[in-house]
């Protein structure tokens, strides 16, 4: 079914947001995909503001909470679902489409066929939530096909998740443009996130903290310090939060691959971490230059 919200075509199926994408491209616009969960903020408004750069584009913004990213225990129920605002949001962006499916439309009956992402998808998110990755990257081929998209928009807030879809975009042939586009934070420097919303005034101040403790392992790594010292200074600011509970701390190159003990270069690296505040599980990054080392 497709409808409008004032200048805003909602499809709801993916036969009519492939028949739409199908008219576009006959009419010689390309298709700029934001993929989101919804309950959108001014993150995801970011992507859309950079998708509208790609010219004569039409941008069109998927809401789908995945169930397959999901495991067990995970907040899948509680998810915000806020579509009524989200499309009202899209309208005043000026953007072209929104794709609202159900889990039955994009995971119809006999579905069984999944996406295998990877080493890097055991690690870091995926040692701590089994599955997700092959979940995130699943919905993202699909989506890709269904809308027969040109150029696809994501956030470096989840940073893990972009470098195994550029793999996926590669040993795939999918002929897709990833564009990633840098986090957007609160003045207090908090990477906005839908699931910010889940927290109290207390625990907000103390998620503040996840951007301080990245910034104090970059200014290290600015001067000189090795990944080691990066990732010691970067824990030792969080410790001085004991209410913080912290999953991972983990400096890589900017591929992610693990990085060695000894370098004559200088390297672009990224810091990550994930930490739960209260009951509410939020992952922030950095990117940072290494200067050489040796430990």
């Amino acid at each position: 079914m497709t409808s409008e919200n004032t200048s805003l075509q909602v499809c709801t199926t993916p036969a009519d947001l492939t028949a739409l994408a199908e008219k576009l491209h006959a009419d010689g616009r390309p298709v700029a995909l934001v993929p989101t969960m919804g309950a959108l903020h001014d993150g995801h408004m970011q992507l859309v503001r950079a998708a509208k750069q790609i010219p004569n584009a039409a941008v069109i913004v998927s809401i789908f909470v995945n169930p397959l990213q999901f495991g067990l225990n995970e907040d899948l129920d509680s998810y915000p679902r806020t579509l009524p605002e989200d499309l009202d949001l899209l309208a005043s962006e000026g953007v072209y489409a929104a794709f609202a499916p159900t889990p039955q439309d994009m995971y119809p009956d006999g579905f069984r066929t999944t996406v295998n992402p990877g080493p890097l998808s055991t690690e870091m998110e995926g040692a701590t939530r089994p599955g997700h990755f092959a979940g995130a990257l699943t919905v993202c081929a699909k989506l890709f096909g269904i809308s027969r998209a040109d150029h696809a928009f994501f956030g470096e807030k989840d940073y893990q998740q972009l470098t195994l879809l550029k793999q996926m975009v590669k040993d795939l042939n999918i002929p897709v443009t990833l564009h990633p586009v840098a986090i957007r934070r609160e003045k207090s420097g908090l990477a906005l996130s839908s699931r910010n919303r889940y927290l109290s005034d207390t625990e907000r101040t103390l998620a503040e903290q996840l951007s301080a403790s990245l910034r104090a392992g970059k200014d290290a790594a600015d001067k000189g310090a090795t990944p080691r010292e990066v990732v010691t200074v970067t824990r030792d600011y969080l410790a001085r939060y004991p209410e913080i509970e912290v999953d991972y701390v983990e400096l890589r190159d900017a591929g992610l691959r693990k990085l060695n003990d000894y370098s004559d270069n200088s390297l672009p690296a990224r810091l990550l971490l994930a930490a739960r505040v209260g009951t509410t599980r939020l992952i922030d990054n950095m990117g940072l230059m290494l200067q050489p080392w040796d430990y």
